[in-house]
């Protein structure tokens, strides 16, 4: 039997039904015969970060396993963004949904257009809380344990709503 990598995904929406476009993202998921579901967090609620002219959004975090390399998990990524209708106008924008890789297994990805550890992850309240629910012994690929990260992100505000069956 071949070990996939455990992979954790942060999807991320603050137009319309947020909470819709966060469960029809994580039905493509399930649907994807590369790609096992482990584990999904609650659904927090965060401030915009960058461009902080608009709604809050809905965040989660996944943990899957992948039988995909990180670019082709990638493309994954963006096709439930395009399928979904996901605009690219403003740098930090509105978005109807996001999809980014966190971390896959314990590999270090550099290649155009694909870091991994998402470059953001250890900044991130709303990466961070949700993928300690999940996962809260998690550490970086060098080893260092990810819930050292969250006293520099407290404070930006990641409030839990429930989850996505409420």
């Amino acid at each position: 039997m071949i070990l996939m990598p455990r992979v954790y995904l942060s999807l991320g929406s603050n137009i319309g039904d947020r909470k819709a476009y966060l469960r029809a993202a994580i039905k493509i998921l399930e649907a994807h015969g590369g790609i096992d579901l482990i584990k999904i967090s609650s659904v927090y609620e965060t401030e915009p970060e960058g461009y902080v002219n608009q709604r809050k959004f809905y965040n989660i975090v996944t943990e899957i396993e992948a039988n995909l390399s990180p670019a082709e998990l990638l493309g994954v990524c963006h096709f439930i963004e395009d399928i979904l209708g996901r605009k690219r106008q403003v740098k930090w924008g509105p978005r109807v949904i996001d999809v980014d890789i966190l971390l896959y297994g314990e590999e270090e990805v550099r290649e155009p257009g694909i870091i991994i550890p998402h470059p953001e992850v250890l900044k991130r309240a709303f990466i961070l809380v949700p993928l300690l629910e999940i996962s809260p012994e998690k550490r970086t690929p060098s080893g260092v344990p990810i819930r050292e990260f969250l006293d520099e992100s407290l404070s930006q505000r990641a409030i839990r709503i429930g989850n996505l069956k409420d």
